[in-house]
């Protein structure tokens, strides 16, 4: 369970009445702003479903549209007094964070107590449940920490969150050393009175703690968990250092000007003095060099420096994957890749990981041979020799085969269709049309958000009420991350009777608690929470960020194509956050197999590109004429123009990341570098790099990822057959169609992790050869190709 917390870290509606006092403060004497009518719609346009509040679709477009409306609906309420941020009413100043800790810590410990005390068979049957409580507790800090310190503008606000986070998680450290709860927990398991009662979802969450524990290495002796705790900060130092000190061997190259013929002349001069030109290896000048120098010799010379990484750099990558290699020992396992996919994993071993790999290879292997053949037959026209296409010739024929088949199309022809007003409205329609849910906007209360660009809207089912708060941190600042990110703040869980009971009384009486009007929301420190029969439900909380360019006066920011399918991506995971309401937080949302949480935003961005959905909001700032859909088939034809080899490159990657994880890692004369060219040899279609080449030394990825990298893959192969099985491929308008939406979220959606993947891949495809998983399962999966049919 602990362990999962740490993993958490890293990976990385609303009722037609208000449920409790502080839900009456949503909307305090709203300000409803017109619009000009949709005008003319297209063939694909379809009415609003019955029920949809046409006021809070016409208001969704104006506040992230319009600088005046957004100003005008923000304008501060009747409440003067700070609520706290995300409405944690401890989070009213900087240090609240250390009283929210410290409550928590309090809260924590009397739940570690209850586990460990725990004796007849009525207290075991509950011990899953109080292990899920006791994460949750941690988990509203850490989360909320984590986010806050990366993201609040303010320094103080960011130091009180970071002196909180350390505290909790100090304290979480110490819990990987009680042996006790994990063998409270195996007791549990191995009780039949126990097991007999839980709901699949609760004995889905014993199994992800018990793995959970294991992997932390509580089942080891005392010298071997020293040890563990060792290697493990070893790892995560080296790989820092991995990633900080990544550097080429040779910086730059420099060049007669004279033989950059075909590349930008400003570009060229910029960067030329006395007639030599010299080129950063890594930088953007080089990228733009590799697509358009026609002199070959220039082409190899530059990127064979930007594929060979400093000795340095390599070092630490073998340095690290040797560390890795002896926690897997030491926790028994054959490789660091069987230890790192037995948890949270649909794959399970590196041999099935292997068998999907090989499988994709093949069936991508066609399409990757074609575009090859077409780069030869383009570089033999030019050359007037048939040769074979180098890997320093693959960027610029690509380049000069794309320049070939553009039409004559300004750059901001497709943005102009897509404000991000407009796009906000359209993912709203479309989650209406699919599950019958939408987005409201909700005035913030003073304190509520980190920013005053941030707006907030609740998510309201049309069954259900309100089923989430989404925070929308959507434009650019210069203080604030370039990397779009979706944020779980607090996940779903079911807070009992007891618990509700238990926390009243502790405002009541611990000094360090805040007061509250009512026992439910001193339960959820003041956020927001529904009912679900008698049982109280903690809402989802999450945080979208992106850095879309900001307004022009008086006209709204405009997003291009790569920017739309970014917003559609992130509200994948937003959607998944949001309909897997599960009773436990361990499982709630993306909090499941880590290689299926892609799936979902992955799946997205082939609704971003339908042509029926983009009829639902896709409509010219100015004029209102809605998108000609040629626009966006010109542009998919460039994204996806060399779709095969790219795959191929993923590919690869993946294989060596696996290759790097395997037990060769500990074996004498352990060689990276060797290994990377075996695998291109073996894989790729094309020429392999020069041997004394080493470009692994930049995959940076092989930090974060560990044996995992395929997840990229598995789950772009997955949504292509959910967006085919489930969705027809668009075609007909089907992806708008409420049954097709139902059949998503009924057979995976709302599961999380509470239900094994394979259980629900194989539902929602109606595919009984997935239902078991294992190799077979996944060598099925690749031999379903990637990409575009």
């Amino acid at each position: 369970m602990l362990k999962s917390i740490q993993s958490q870290l890293l990976r990385s509606t609303r009722l037609r009445r208000p449920i409790c006092s502080s839900c009456c403060l949503s909307h305090p004497q709203r300000r409803w702003l017109s619009v000009d009518a949709l005008g003319p719609v297209s063939a694909f346009i379809h009415t609003p479903p019955k029920g949809y509040e046409r006021h809070d679709d016409l208001l969704l477009r104006d506040i992230f549209d319009s600088s005046t409306h957004w100003k005008e609906f923000s304008a501060p309420p009747y409440i003067n007094k700070p609520v706290g941020l995300f409405r944690n009413q401890y989070l009213r100043t900087p240090s609240g964070f250390l009283t929210f800790a410290q409550v928590s810590l309090k809260r924590a410990r009397a739940t570690v107590d209850k586990v460990l005390s725990a004796k007849t068979v009525e207290e075991y049957r509950g011990v899953v449940r109080q292990l899920d409580r006791l994460s949750d507790i941690l988990c509203r800090v850490l989360d909320m920490c984590d986010f806050v310190r990366v993201t609040h503008p303010e320094l103080l606000t960011q130091r009180s969150a970071d002196q909180a986070w350390d505290l909790v998680y100090q304290y979480m450290n110490e819990l990987n050393t009680m042996t006790g709860l994990y063998d409270q927990l195996i007791k549990a398991m191995s009780n039949p009175d126990v097991t007999s009662v839980w709901s699949e979802e609760e004995k889905a969450v014993a199994e992800v703690l018990r793995l959970d524990f294991t992997k932390s290495a509580v089942n080891l002796s005392q010298r071997h968990r020293e040890r563990f705790v060792w290697l493990s900060s070893q790892i995560s130092t080296v790989g820092s250092r991995f990633i900080q000190g990544m550097k080429p061997e040779y910086p730059e190259i420099t060049v007669p000007s004279s033989k950059l013929m075909g590349m930008d002349p400003v570009e060229v001069r910029s960067a030329t003095r006395f007639g030599q030109t010299t080129l950063e290896t890594l930088g953007s000048k080089a990228t733009l060099a590799l697509r358009t120098v026609k002199d070959p010799e220039v082409r190899r010379a530059l990127y064979h420096a930007s594929r060979t990484a400093s000795t340095r750099s390599v070092a630490m990558l073998e340095h690290m994957v040797k560390l890795r290699g002896e926690l897997a020992d030491l926790s028994g396992f054959e490789s660091y890749g069987h230890l790192a996919l037995r948890d949270r994993m649909m794959a399970k071993s590196p041999e099935a990981v292997d068998q999907f790999l090989r499988a994709l290879a093949h069936s991508n292997g066609h399409k990757a041979k074609t575009e090859l053949a077409e780069l030869r037959m383009l570089k033999e026209r030019e050359t007037g020799k048939s040769e074979e296409v180098y890997p320093w010739d693959k960027d610029y024929y690509q380049e000069a085969l794309r320049r070939s088949e553009r039409t004559p199309t300004r750059s901001d022809d497709l943005s102009a269709y897509f404000s991000v007003g407009v796009v906000m409205q359209g993912l709203s329609r479309l989650f209406t049309q699919l599950y019958g849910i939408r987005f409201v906007p909700t005035q913030t209360l003073p304190g509520e958000t980190w920013h005053p660009d941030v707006r907030r809207l609740d998510v309201v089912s049309d069954t259900d009420g309100v089923v989430a708060v989404l925070y929308c941190d959507l434009f650019y600042r210069p203080d604030k991350s370039p990397n779009p990110a979706h944020f779980t703040l607090r996940c779903s869980r079911e807070i009992s009777a007891e618990e509700v009971d238990e926390i009243w009384l502790e405002s009541k009486h611990d000094p360090d608690a805040q007061s509250f009007p009512t026992p439910e929301q001193a339960a959820n420190d003041g956020m927001m929470y529904s009912k679900r029969g008698k049982a109280v439900m903690q809402l989802p909380t999450i945080a979208l960020v992106c850095d879309f360019p900001q307004a022009a006066r008086d006209q709204p920011a405009l997003l291009n194509f790569y920017e739309l399918e970014t917003l559609f991506h992130e509200m994948g995971h937003a959607i998944h956050s949001i309909l897997a309401r599960t009773s436990f937080q361990n499982v709630s949302g993306t909090r499941c197999a880590t290689d299926l949480a892609e799936l979902p935003s992955t799946l997205m961005e082939f609704f971003a590109a339908d042509p029926a959905v983009l009829a639902l909001f896709a409509r010219h700032y100015q004029t209102n004429e809605p998108l000609p859909y040629k626009l966006v088939t010109q542009k998919l034809h460039q994204a996806r123009r060399f779709e095969g080899l790219d795959t191929e490159n993923q590919i690869i990657m993946a294989m060596l990341d696996q290759r790097l994880h395997s037990a060769e890692a500990n074996r004498p004369g352990f060689d990276s570098t060797k290994i990377f060219h075996q695998i291109q040899r073996e894989l790729s279609s094309m020429q392999p790099d020069p041997e004394d080449t080493r470009w692994q030394g930049f995959f940076g990825h092989l930090s974060g990822y560990g044996s995992t990298y395929y997840s990229y893959l598995f789950d772009k192969v997955l949504a292509q057959r959910v967006w085919d099985v489930v969705f027809s491929g668009g075609a007909n308008g089907l992806a708008l169609d409420r049954q097709n939406g139902e059949r998503l979220k009924e057979s995976l959606l709302k599961w999380g992790g509470g239900r094994d993947p394979w259980t629900c891949l194989s539902d929602v495809l109606k595919d009984e050869r997935l239902a078991d998983g294992g190799e077979k399962a996944m060598a099925l999966v690749g031999s379903w190709g990637a990409g575009s049919h």
